[in-house]
């Protein structure tokens, strides 16, 4: 029974950790120019400078751009059109003609904004099993004696805030920008799965993209 309880409290604590992790949309905002997004190339760079967050990159801008394709929009991964530093050394003019020059008319970028941890204690829980134990002394005795307990822990949930801005490069204008944030992702495919898939939803809304 114990063994049992054990397995059951197991399994009920990796159901919520998995459906804590999340990413919402909590504001967006889109220009009267933004039309006809479903036509341009489009060049998905990452702007994370760290080498620590050179992964976190790789799999947003990856996600962001596959989930781009699935609703017709052609776009690339600057991670796998340019190198990490391509563009450090180049003044405006030059990045944009390096950009125009590989036929991208449009560039989303992904900007991780703040990211943040907070150390929070996860009370200790009793469990067991409650049926009418309290009108017999032996019941009572073995049900209490049986009991399982779980001790308290402290765990760290980490906050990601990101921010996307997609550029029109034929006249240099922000055609769109949304703000998100992550909470407590369970690795960095899923965070860069939930961010691609929140960030096509609000496009979506916004009117962005050809319907089919």
């Amino acid at each position: 029974m114990k063994n049992t309880i054990t397995i059951l409290s197991s399994v009920c604590i990796m159901v919520v950790l998995s459906a804590c992790s999340s990413t919402r949309v909590t504001s967006s905002w889109r220009s009267e120019d933004a039309i006809n997004v479903n036509s341009r190339k489009v060049l998905v760079l990452g702007v994370m400078n760290n080498t620590n967050e050179r992964a976190i990159k790789e799999h947003m801008e990856q996600n962001l751009v596959a989930d781009l394709r699935s609703v017709g929009i052609n776009a690339v991964a600057a991670s796998s059109e340019f190198s990490p530093k391509a563009f450090n050394n180049m003044n405006e003019n030059r990045a944009m003609r390096s950009l125009k020059n590989k036929g991208y008319d449009a560039v989303m970028t992904i900007v991780l904004l703040d990211k943040s941890k907070e150390r929070v204690y996860n009370p200790g829980t009793v469990m067991y099993e409650p049926w009418g134990y309290y009108n017999r002394f032996w019941g009572y005795y073995r049900t209490m004696y049986g009991r399982v307990y779980s001790p308290g822990y402290y765990s760290t949930n980490t906050s990601y805030f990101w921010e996307s801005n997609l550029y029109d490069l034929s006249n240099n204008k922000l055609l769109y920008s949304v703000q998100s944030k992550s909470f407590d992702p369970s690795s960095y495919q899923s965070l860069g799965r939930e961010y691609a898939k929140q960030v096509i939803n609000d496009m979506d809304k916004q009117g962005l993209l050809v319907k089919k």
